[in-house]
């Protein structure tokens, strides 16, 4: 029974210490071009779904049409194409980083759907305002208003439908001039 407890006792104290020296002495992947660790995706991607689906929105309180996906453009285009490429242009800076930032604007492999297009409004809205952690997804709950978000999660819902033309110049590049800012009681209010 001694030698059972003395095991117990050594296997506490021994294996906080070797992933402590694990850690310590840099054995850790945390380079963009080395490997994944074993089962990152699934610890990382259960907790986040998890808590998307708790605090998503379901009701989008801005309604789709030319105006929004216009807005939705210019937002995109200042805020996301770096990483998520424009419309028929995918980035060389998104697909540097570990996990590689979704094209936004291309079919999926296996299908007719086009980024995240099939992700409720509210799931995108989630990612635009909290980002992601260790992913390289920031978040814009500090940087754009409410409205804003919604505006550039509405457009990337419908990326698979028609869009109208101003917006699809804009998302290829071809315009990016911003628009008016928004009136300052919009602004996004610091916590």
């Amino acid at each position: 029974m001694g030698r059972l407890l003395l095991g117990i006792i050594i296997g506490i104290i021994l294996v906080p210490v070797a992933v402590y020296a694990w850690l310590k002495f840099g054995k850790v992947p945390v380079a963009v071009s080395d490997p994944p660790l074993p089962y990152e995706r699934v610890i990382t991607h259960g907790p986040l779904n998890a808590r998307i689906d708790r605090e998503m929105v379901k009701n989008p309180p801005v309604q789709t049409g030319e105006d929004t996906f216009v807005a939705g453009a210019h937002i995109y285009a200042d805020h996301c194409a770096v990483c998520h490429g424009y419309h028929g242009k995918p980035s060389v800076t998104g697909t540097h980083e570990f996990p590689s930032a979704p094209p936004l604007w291309e079919k999926h492999h296996n299908g007719d759907v086009v980024g995240v297009s099939d992700d409720a409004p509210g799931e995108t809205y989630w990612k635009v305002a909290n980002g992601i952690r260790l992913s390289g997804m920031p978040a814009y709950k500090d940087v754009l208003n409410e409205t804003q978000m919604w505006q550039v999660s509405l457009l990337l819902a419908n990326a698979d439908k028609p869009l109208p033309p101003a917006a699809i110049a804009i998302l290829k590049g071809e315009t990016v001039e911003t628009p008016a800012g928004p009136e300052p009681s919009q602004q996004p209010q610091k916590k």
